[in-house]
């Protein structure tokens, strides 16, 4: 069932009639967020019941901030590889670390984690698109 999920969303990233409108960050939070956090970023994706503690809801967070959107924050949580263990544990996967052996072996070590970074704030980017 979770494969399937993760097809669905995955073909819904690279559908050709929509790639062409779709920024780089929609098309990497389709295919690493949205099965979490659900399409519109509501926290109502379909794992997360599956899930100890609900993904979080995207589109409130500079609600929650007082009307700010916290970019930096929003990126080291994206991140994640910078995170103090003492904080306790984390439900979101560390993405830098995900994208970052793919983006070496692509790209070389330098390269790799420039890619890498700029993968993760074309996230936040998107992320701050899903305000309401």
């Amino acid at each position: 069932m979770k494969l399937l999920v993760a097809t669905v969303f995955t073909s819904l990233a690279f559908n050709a009639s929509t790639a062409q409108e779709m920024t780089y960050g929609q098309a990497e939070y389709l295919n690493s967020c949205a099965v979490c956090h659900g399409l519109d970023g509501k926290g109502d994706g379909p794992l997360g019941d599956e899930l100890v503690k609900r993904p979080a809801d995207l589109t409130r967070l500079s609600k929650n901030n007082g009307g700010q959107f916290p970019y930096w924050r929003v990126f080291a949580m994206i991140d994640g590889r910078t995170m103090v263990p003492e904080h306790g544990e984390r439900d979101m996967p560390v993405w830098g670390r995900q994208f970052l052996p793919d983006d070496v072996k692509n790209y070389g070590p330098n390269a790799g984690e420039i890619v890498t970074t700029e993968r993760i704030h074309n996230l936040a980017g998107y992320v701050q698109t899903l305000q309401r």
